[in-house]
């Protein structure tokens, strides 16, 4: 008999597929305070949990026969996924279920905004009828700039598309042709910013993310933009939104996520009329809750029932013998994969990879699996794992070569890539050290040395005398200290190409100063 504990609310069509499987007993438990659940935990083979259930460390440790968790939701953010890992479980999450609700909700704000319905609704509950108060915009022909064109974003194009507005979106991993087939204009950034009357963002949240509008990206938007965020607080700098509001740069704004929440009760937000707030509703439909419940209850199900594992943000599927040797090499791949994202410039459109050595006799599929999800990690977040990362690749249209090679190699074991964006081709090798640690070996002609973990500053420069005492002076200065370094070069005097693992993250502010630099040619920061 497996056991299943339900530790938070999940709706009746969830459970009944739970008891309708007769090798399940199902005891639903909720508001259970952390000390009774860690108590409890051990007697479960699966906790199914939804965002007030936290799944910390010590909860994790506490449990015995636990193999399973199950999140009705997208966000993994109550659940210790290394914890969780490292004993053994399985993570499951269900990110198709909100999306409708989501895009319907931003649709809800995108109109409310123009219309001011909040606000005359008020207005009219006061008493009042002030109908030139409450002088709307149609959203017809209006420009709409979208942040990350995934499944949300994608449903929300094609409904402000039936208002008659022309979508521009940014998403770094949708490839002109598949934004096409939605009618859609793909654009940088920047120029959605200039260009947008009202910008929605449905990204993940992420050091990548965190702050991405602020006061330089309101510094560069129409005069009159309005803003929506139905994804993360945070995403939208609340301080730099507030002051653009009161400055009339945006005339209004509508939050259905904060940095903080609850909202602070002292929050600048409560105080502008022209901002719409509500308490992040966006999963909230019966819909959606019911097609959550239903969705963990079948992955659940089918995870304990040896049915196959879906949705799981860290389980490649494998036997245990051949996952035993091949597990330094997954590791491997998916930093290779996150490293080789934050290096390339453009869009990327195809990755090729090539195995070779005696890692190729195995199967291949989970090394694949993992460095797709770590090359798409730092745009898509919590949202890909190492299950869904080549549908979220294909979705986007970056086209996906997998080859083993018999050829004798520089190394004897090798993870090869060559990645293809509108704007360049790079290639970058890693293979693992004498005691199995991940090292980057070759970055297109260069050979190095990369400890690919944690923070890293990558530059290219002349190979120039003084070049590495004056990064390691700039850096001393900011009390920045280097734990590793080093270097490549094509020839003597030419052009060269430096790695540095630093103990400290470096703020954007930190890299434009490098930049400055003599003899520094590019920099960026990475982190592992």
């Amino acid at each position: 008999m497996k056991k299943i504990l339900v530790s938070d609310a999940l709706s009746e069509e969830g459970l009944k597929i739970f008891r309708d499987v007769k090798e399940f007993q199902v005891d639903v438990k909720t508001d259970l305070k952390p000390e009774m659940l860690k108590e409890i935990i051990k007697d479960y083979d699966a906790l199914v949990v939804r965002s007030a259930t936290k799944v910390t460390k010590d909860i994790i440790g506490a449990s015995d026969r636990l193999k399973v968790i199950g999140r009705a939701g997208v966000g993994l953010d109550n659940v210790d996924l290394e914890a969780a890992t490292q004993k053994g479980i399985i993570v499951m999450n269900t990110p198709a279920g909100n999306t409708i609700s989501t895009a319907e909700h931003t649709m809800s704000m995108i109109l409310s905004l123009s219309r001011s319905i909040p606000q005359a609704n008020a207005s009219v509950k006061l008493g009042e009828w002030k109908r030139s108060k409450f002088m709307g915009v149609e959203l017809y022909g209006k420009i709409l700039g979208i942040v990350g064109l995934g499944r949300i974003g994608t449903e929300v194009a094609k409904r402000a598309k039936s208002f008659g507005m022309k979508i521009l979106a940014f998403d770094p991993y949708l490839s002109l042709e598949v934004a096409q087939g939605i009618g859609v204009e793909v654009v940088e950034l920047e120029e959605l910013f200039q260009r947008v009357d009202y910008i929605t963002v449905h990204v993940p949240l992420s050091s990548e993310t965190k702050h991405m509008i602020s006061d330089g990206q309101f510094a560069i938007m129409k005069k009159g933009v309005r803003v929506i965020n139905c994804a993360r607080g945070g995403i939208v700098d609340e301080a730099a939104l507030v002051k653009a509001v009161k400055e009339g740069k945006v005339s209004g704004a509508a939050l259905d996520v904060f940095e903080n929440e609850p909202l602070l009760a002292d929050s600048e937000l409560l105080k502008l009329n022209n901002v719409i707030l509500t308490p992040h509703l966006g999963a909230s439909t019966e819909e959606a809750q019911v097609n959550v419940a239903i969705e963990v209850a079948h992955i659940v199900s089918d995870a304990l029932l040896g049915k196959g594992i879906q949705n799981a943000a860290n389980y490649p599927c494998v036997e245990p013998e051949a996952y035993k040797a091949i597990e330094p090499y997954i590791n491997l791949a998916e930093k290779t994969g996150l490293f080789s994202c934050q290096l390339i410039e453009g869009r990327l459109k195809e990755l090729n990879i090539i195995y070779s050595g005696d890692i190729s006799r195995h199967n291949l599929t989970p090394l694949t699996l993992a460095l797709v999800k770590g090359l798409l990690t730092p745009i898509l977040g919590e949202t890909v794992n190492s299950i869904n990362a080549l549908a979220l690749a294909k979705e986007r249209g970056i086209k996906i070569n997998e080859a083993k090679s018999s050829k004798e190699e520089e190394f004897v074991n090798l993870i090869q890539l060559e990645l293809k964006t509108d704007k360049e081709t790079r290639r970058i090798l890693g293979t693992l050290s004498s005691n199995k640690q991940p090292r980057i070996v070759k970055i297109d002609e260069y050979y190095v040395e990369v400890i690919p973990m944690g923070d890293l500053i990558f530059v290219e420069n002349w190979d120039r005398p003084g070049i590495i005492g004056n990064l390691g002076m700039f850096l001393g200065k900011y009390n920045i200290n280097i734990a590793a370094m080093t270097f490549g070069r094509e020839a003597p005097g030419g052009k060269a190409i430096s790695v540095l693992n630093v103990d400290t993250p470096v703020s954007a502010k930190i890299l434009e100063e490098i930049k400055k630099i003599e003899n520094i040619l590019s920099v960026k920061g990475i982190r592992l």
